[in-house]
């Protein structure tokens, strides 16, 4: 059984592939999204399916979170283009320091909702084991797609990759 193993890993290394586990309750790509509450900063809290109904890209950071800072001003810049249009966005912090995640928002003048994972529910259910995590989500509330790290989200490239993921033209 060991011998089966190691030679998976080593085949995995020499395809440069990367196997990621799911966490537990994760939702995985072509599945809904579970309800759960969006707690928001300025205390509009939500159910999560209130945001079906339009496409939706969901970046999930924290203020201690180096490349979740770097991408930030990139997703401001998409919202400022699309968001209410053909997508919303919205960000949620993973911060136990809801206050540092808040002055994080001041500071940057986050052009986008954001809420509060005081609970880690959404964490656990969009399987942010690692942030940055954008996930894409269609307007029934099936994710699409999920992408791990950072990225200039105002990109030629990301932008093609969020119309063509979310079926949307841009």
């Amino acid at each position: 059984m060991m011998a089966k193993l190691f030679g998976l890993i080593a085949m995995l290394m020499l395809l440069n592939t990367t196997v990621i586990a799911a966490t537990p309750g994760e939702v995985p790509e072509g599945e809904t999204l579970r309800e759960a509450m969006l707690y928001g900063f300025a205390g509009d809290n939500r159910k999560g399916s209130e945001l079906r109904g339009k496409p939706l890209i969901i970046n999930v950071w924290a203020s201690w979170c180096g490349p979740c800072r770097s991408e930030m001003d990139s997703l401001s810049r998409l919202a400022k283009r699309y968001n209410g249009k053909q997508f919303n966005i919205i960000g949620i912090s993973t911060d136990d320091d809801g206050d540092a995640a808040l002055n994080f928002i001041m500071q940057t003048r986050v052009m986008f909702a954001n809420y509060l994972d005081y609970k880690l529910t959404w964490e656990s259910m969009l399987g942010a084991d690692t942030i940055p995590l954008t996930i894409m989500i269609d307007a029934k509330g099936r994710v699409l797609k999920k992408v791990r790290g950072a990225r200039q989200w105002d990109s030629q490239e990301s932008v093609t990759l969020i119309a063509k993921t979310l079926g949307v033209k841009l």
